[in-house]
């Protein structure tokens, strides 16, 4: 297939290996970020920190929206299903992340609370036209990938005048996260990265300029990449020549999808659904300002927080999982000493062993920690 099997070529891959051993400085090392969840799954997946030499460390970060998704808001949302009116629409992943004390809506469902699995905005869209007399609640979650299907369901929503559907927002944005890792360096201690694999299909909606900062004002180049073996391989090369030039710059490996403008068209419809929250909770990573987005004031009618009585909650994470460290980067899945023993995809302690886009479940499903490990920062 075009555009997947050449970027899956063997011969191309191992070429760009042997290029970026020769180009490393040797004593130097590479400390790059993943930012994307999908980039972990392709590294884990394709085995490339087996072709790497050892001077590229490969650090997670906290690109998967489920995983960064805080306690609370889980918490929240589990003690909204107890009223019998609602009907929760979610997306799959979400029903095995645990809350506070092991809660999950999985659970919340078997107990007899109406949640049901979504595959597409149009699916609650449905189950709102044909239940008018549920509340039916959209668990909506993601960066700003996922985020202008989002406004479409709210347009529509409002077009078809379906006044018992309401939008639980947890649309998240990827530029405030980075900006909190380049001022606190992953978990306060004195670590800096030297590059970063800036996510794609974030991208395909941003594009490049709201990345500006991390080259202006951090000197720290990033390289949007593709998820494919040959893309991210061609990626880190970019880094490294970047980083032995002494530069920081924004540059675009996915050119064949992502554009510099992004999707103007999304992004205007994503400025009239929703507005920036003042800051929002990350797993991980505490309140970031400006890095998440509710529905706009004249859309409360649809905003479940304003809806219904949605009390703030603290949530309480598992008080031996180390989520929270590796998706700052502070540590790899391999260093819990909850992975592979009391933490697996059968029984989940953390929602990085559960999302799909999980630093944990890649580890897990792919053998990533039998490799030449990555060493923690």
């Amino acid at each position: 297939m075009r555009h997947i099997a050449e970027y899956r070529d063997p011969g191309l891959a191992r070429g760009l290996a042997r290029t970026i051993a020769q180009a490393v400085q040797p004593g130097r090392r590479y400390r790059l970020m993943e930012f994307c969840g999908g980039h972990t799954h392709a590294i884990a997946r394709h085995g490339l920190v087996a072709l790497l030499p050892q001077e590229i460390q490969l650090i997670h970060g906290p690109g998967c929206p489920v995983c960064v998704l805080p306690v609370g808001r889980l918490d929240q949302v589990i003690a909204l299903v107890a009223d019998a009116r609602i009907t929760l629409c979610t997306y799959a992943d979400l029903l095995r992340v645990p809350a506070s004390s092991g809660a999950t809506l999985f659970n919340a469902r078997a107990a007899g609370a109406d949640v049901r699995v979504v595959y597409s905005p149009d699916d609650v869209l449905r189950i709102a036209r044909n239940e008018p007399r549920r509340e039916v609640v959209f668990f909506a979650i993601g960066f700003e990938t996922t985020t202008p299907p989002t406004a479409v369901l709210v347009r529509q929503a409002q077009a078809q005048g379906l006044a018992n559907l309401s939008v639980f927002c947890n649309h998240v944005l990827t530029p405030a996260a980075m900006r909190q890792l380049l001022l606190t360096p992953t978990g306060g201690t004195p670590v800096a990265l030297d590059g970063i694999i800036g996510p794609s299909h974030v991208s395909t909606i941003i594009g490049l300029e709201p990345y500006a900062f991390v080259a202006a004002e951090f000197a720290t180049p990033l390289v949007v990449a593709g998820f494919e073996p040959v893309d991210v391989l061609q990626a880190i090369y970019m880094l490294v020549r970047q980083i032995n030039a002494g530069q920081a710059m924004v540059e675009n490996q996915y050119q064949r999808v992502v554009k510099p403008a992004g999707n103007r068209k999304a992004q205007a419809l994503m400025a009239s659904v929703f507005t920036v929250r003042e800051a929002f909770a990350w797993r991980g990573l505490g309140e970031i300002p400006h890095s998440a987005l509710a529905l706009r004031p004249e859309l409360a009618a649809l905003d479940a927080e304003r809806r219904f009585v949605m009390p703030a909650i603290q949530g309480k994470e598992h008080k031996s999982c180390q989520c929270p460290a590796v998706l700052r980067g502070d540590k790899t899945p391999a260093q819990c000493r909850l992975f592979g023993v009391a933490c697996t995809p059968e029984r989940p302690l953390g929602p990085c062993m559960v999302s799909p886009e999980g630093a944990c479940a890649a580890h897990w499903s792919y053998g990533r920690r039998r490799l030449h490990a990555c060493a923690s920062p």
